[in-house]
C-alpha cells in the first residue's frame, strides 16, 4: 500500500497519500468506527461491512466509480470476494487482496524424509500422529475453520434466525476439528497464520500445514529461509472436501473526508487489473483480481502459488456481514477453542455458540 501511494502521489503531484499500519488482530476486530473518524481510506475486513453501511461510515461505491470498471471487478473477483463488500444492494469497499485457508508443506523435507503429502484426512492424521502438522489455532482462525469444516459436512451456516449450525453437523464438526487438534503441538493454540508460516520456513521442525490463510510471499524465493509450496485443501472423505472461509481485504473511504475525489481515485488505481498485475503484486501484494492469479509471470515466481489455489477461493464460504455479526465474532472463536484445548460437551458448545448468535442481532455495535 506504500509502494502504490507512492506512486499515485507521483502520478498526480500535490497527492501524498500516507499508510498507517495495524497489527493482524486489530485489522480482524478492533472498530472501525473510530478509524473513519481519522483517516480519509481504510483497508478493512468484509464482516464490518454492515456495521460499516447501516452506520454511513463509508462512500457507497456504486454511483461514485465507473459502471464499466466495477462491472470489470465484479466479472473478475475471486470467489466471493467482490460480494463480501456489498450490503443492501450497494458496494461499501472495493476488493484488494484474496485469501482463504489453503494448504502450504515443506516439498524438500517430504522427500527427505521420505513422506507422502497427506491426500485425505486420515492421511492427515496420521502424518499429525508423528508430529509433522502445525497449524493456526488462535481464536479467530479456530472460529473460520470451525466454519469450514461445517461447510465441508454440506450444512447451511446461520440458516436460521437463532442456530449457527444443525446440531447433527455443529457435532461432527467439532469431532472433526478436535480428532486433528488432539495431535498438534499445544502452542498452535496462540499461532496466527504467519506464526505458522514463520515457523515452518524458519525450522526443520514442521512439514504440513492442513489449512492457514494463504500468504504467497512464503512461496517467493528469497522471502524466507525455506520456501513453501501451496495447494488446495484435501478431502474428508470421499464424499467431502474441505471448503475454507474466505477472508481477503478491501479498501473504503470515509464519509468523513475532506478529500472523497482524490481517494476514490487512489482506490480505483489500487483496485484496477493493470496495478494488481505489477505494482501491487511486485511490493508484495497479494491481489484480488482474476487477471493477476492466472498470470504467468505471477505464478512462476511464487511456484505456482495462485494457480494452485484458485480453486479454493472459488469454493469458498462466505460469512455473515450483518450489524451485529462482529459481537457474535469476537466471542465465538474462544468458545470453540476452549472446547478443543479442553474438551467436554459439544451440545454445550454449540449451545453457547447460538446464544451468542442471538445476542448480536440485538447487540449491534
Amino acid at each position: 500500500m506504500i509502494a502504490t501511494a507512492q506512486r499515485f502521489g507521483e502520478l498526480n503531484p500535490g497527492t501524498d497519500i500516507q499508510w498507517h499500519k495495524r497489527t493482524l488482530q486489530e485489522f480482524a476486530d478492533k472498530p472501525i468506527d473510530r478509524l473513519a473518524e481519522e483517516f480519509d481510506l481504510l483497508v478493512i475486513d468484509h464482516p464490518w461491512t454492515g456495521f460499516a453501511a447501516e452506520n454511513h461510515l463509508f462512500v457507497p461505491l456504486d454511483n461514485e466509480l465507473p459502471a464499466t470498471f466495477l462491472k470489470d471487478l465484479q466479472k473478475n473477483s475471486i470467489g466471493p470476494s467482490f460480494k463480501s463488500y456489498q450490503h443492501n444492494g450497494q458496494l461499501w469497499a472495493l476488493p484488494i487482496d484474496a485469501a482463504t485457508p489453503v494448504a502450504s508443506y515443506r516439498a524438500d523435507l517430504f522427500k527427505k524424509k521420505k513422506l507422502k503429502v497427506p491426500g485425505n484426512f486420515k492421511e492427515l492424521l496420521a502424518l499429525a500422529g508423528k508430529g509433522y502438522v502445525i497449524l493456526p489455532a488462535i481464536p479467530i482462525d479456530t472460529l473460520m475453520n470451525f466454519f469450514m469444516f461445517c461447510h465441508s459436512l454440506k450444512g447451511k451456516l446461520f440458516a436460521t434466525g437463532n442456530e449457527v449450525i444443525d446440531e447433527k453437523t455443529g457435532i461432527r464438526a467439532l469431532d472433526l476439528f478436535k480428532s486433528l487438534t488432539d495431535k498438534i503441538p499445544q502452542e498452535c493454540f496462540h499461532y496466527n497464520p504467519i506464526n505458522v508460516y514463520e515457523t515452518l520456513t524458519a525450522t526443520d521442525e514442521f512439514l504440513y500445514c492442513p489449512f492457514a490463510y494463504g500468504y504467497s510471499n512464503y512461496a517467493r524465493k528469497g522471502y524466507s529461509k525455506n520456501n513453501l509450496v501451496f495447494s488446495d485443501l484435501i478431502g474428508i472423505d470421499s464424499k467431502h472436501t474441505l471448503r475454507s472461509t474466505i477472508g481477503g481485504t478491501g479498501i473504503a473511504i470515509s464519509q468523513k473526508s475532506r478529500h472523497k475525489q482524490i481517494a476514490l481515485e487512489y482506490a480505483q488505481y489500487v483496485a484496477s487489473a493493470g496495478c494488481q498485475q505489477t505494482l501491487y503484486f511486485e511490493t508484495g501484494g497479494q491481489p484480488a483480481h482474476l487477471s493477476a492469479w492466472t498470470n504467468k509471470k505471477i505464478n512462476k515466481a511464487t511456484d505456482g502459488f495462485f494457480n494452485a489455489t484458485l480453486p479454493t477461493l472459488t469454493k469458498s464460504y462466505l460469512r455473515p456481514r450483518y450489524n451485529g455479526y462482529m459481537y457474535f465474532q469476537d466471542s465465538a472463536g474462544d468458545v470453540v477453542r476452549d472446547y478443543l484445548m479442553q474438551g467436554g460437551d459439544a451440545k454445550q458448545v454449540l449451545e453457547k455458540l447460538n446464544q451468542l448468535f442471538c445476542e448480536s442481532k440485538i447487540n449491534q455495535q
